[in-house]
């Protein structure tokens, strides 16, 4: 459990305690503690906290699935902005809960992450569908796609942009990497 509130850590080891398939590892306040406490622990699953002092969960997150590719974090927050829901996704969480959520949710929730499953409740799942992938793309980006989207090849948009193939070339590269696709088609 990662929170830097001590009454959410009670509450949520009241819930895991009805659980016999459940049991608390560890705790830690902060981000910083969360990766610590992981290397030593090796936890079947993190629940991680979104915003917490020193460092928070999302940077947590990140720094324990690059180290654990297969950690199971599932981000519990009060949260629910498409940009937090986003960024903690990017960063190796496998859900996205919010501290309302009802018990019996929470719980189904966290026996699918531990199963290797995803999990985001339905409003996640609908800011997640809302955000598209073009904001994460400059200005500069965003224009080299229209242009490419209008059949350019590389020559061309680099004319009208007036710069070089190579600069088009490695602009294409970042916008493939951004939008996790291999090529133009």
């Amino acid at each position: 459990l990662v929170d830097d509130h001590d009454v959410v850590c009670m509450g949520l080891k009241a819930i895991l305690a009805n659980d016999s398939r459940m049991e608390v590892a560890g705790e830690a306040a902060d981000g910083l503690e969360a990766i610590e406490q992981f290397r030593i622990l090796k936890p079947d699953l993190v629940l991680m906290d979104l915003r917490m002092p020193r460092m928070g969960g999302i940077e947590a997150t990140a720094k324990i699935c690059a180290e654990h590719p297969s950690a199971h974090v599932v981000m519990l927050t009060t949260f629910d902005g498409d940009d937090e829901i986003y960024r903690a996704l990017r960063a190796g969480a496998r859900s996205y809960l919010l501290k309302n959520a009802r018990a019996p949710e929470f719980l189904a929730a966290l026996h699918l992450v531990h199963s290797g499953q995803r999990y985001l409740p339905k409003h996640v799942s609908n800011r997640i569908a809302e955000r598209t992938p073009c904001s994460d793309l400059t200005a500069k980006e965003l224009e080299v796609l229209r242009l490419l989207g209008k059949g350019l090849a590389n020559r061309e948009i680099g004319e009208v942009l007036g710069v070089s193939e190579n600069t088009i070339k490695t602009h294409l590269k970042t916008i493939f990497a951004k939008l996790q696709v291999s090529d133009r088609t």
